[in-house]
């Protein structure tokens, strides 16, 4: 969701400039900048902001310089003569250029016109406006084909981590065989081998990972079929990445192996990086 856009254009006695930047929000979190005197256009131009980007924490900026001479603030002359009036009364031969610095500080000696929106100015303005957000998609579009990547990339490695912990299960059940049965052997005491055999078999099926390796390979295939899909799927995703978590724990809890443990932390630190960047996916 991060991303700038910008556009301007120069009018024959303003110049427009757009600026709209994106950053990362669970929803639309919308601040505008602009002048009092397009507010009423604002709901509009809320929604279409909305319709467009859809979520992030979005400023957008509306900018309107005056390059002609004209100024819609003027000198309030009446008010301007009745405090020299006013001054020379009290002090009658007073220098007069000196009175008019002192009058115009005075309050109410400049007035501002109310401006009222201009159509055509408006259409201008929309116009800067759509460019600015055509230019922040597409800086969306360019930052989301680069995730997607590192996302596909880091799957994979994901789905390579847990062949090579797959490798290791017959010689982590044998190992664990062998650890029981010598420390039965070390207790030098008669045993009942059906028991025991029983009691073996409970106890590795405590350890069996094959439901969390199933559950997280068809996590890994679900979340790039999330991926290649065209709606808005950031919060799916985040989901996804949730439940792979949960398997990568479960299966680290389990494992019960050096070797195999080293995998799943480095299956973890693949995940911390997903999670890090699809909290960025629209």
């Amino acid at each position: 969701m991060t991303g700038f856009g910008k556009a301007s254009k120069q009018l024959p006695t303003k110049k427009i400039t757009v600026e709209i930047k994106s950053l990362n929000s669970k929803g639309l979190d919308l601040n505008t900048r602009m002048s009092s005197v397009y507010r009423e256009m604002e709901l509009g131009l809320r929604n279409q902001i909305a319709q467009e980007l859809e979520r992030g924490k979005v400023d957008f900026s509306l900018y309107i310089e005056i390059t002609s001479e004209e100024t819609s603030t003027k000198i309030n002359a009446p008010i301007v003569k009745a405090y020299i009036n006013q001054m020379l009364a009290i002090i009658p031969d007073a220098d007069v250029t000196e009175l008019m610095k002192m009058a115009v500080r005075m309050p109410d000696t400049l007035k501002t016109e109310r401006e009222e929106i201009d159509e055509n100015e408006w259409k201008e303005i929309q116009g800067v406006i759509n460019e600015a957000l055509t230019n922040i998609k597409t800086f969306r579009a360019d930052e989301g084909k680069s995730l997607e990547n590192d996302f596909v990339k880091r799957i994979a490695n994901i789905k390579n981590l847990l062949d090579q912990a797959t490798a290791y299960d017959s010689e982590r059940i044998a190992n664990v065989k062998e650890r029981l049965r010598n420390s039965v052997t070390e207790l030098e005491t008669n045993i009942d081998e059906n028991r025991f055999e029983q009691e073996l078999i409970y106890y590795i099926e405590k350890l069996d990972i094959n439901e969390e390796k199933v559950r997280l390979s068809n996590h890994l295939d679900y979340f790039i079929d999330t991926l290649n899909g065209t709606e808005a799927n950031g919060r799916k995703l985040g989901f996804i990445a949730q439940e792979m978590g949960r398997e990568i724990n479960t299966m680290g809890s389990k494992s019960n192996h050096s070797e195999m443990q080293k995998l799943v932390v480095k299956m973890k630190d693949e995940l911390e990086k997903i999670k890090e960047q699809v909290l960025n996916v629209l």
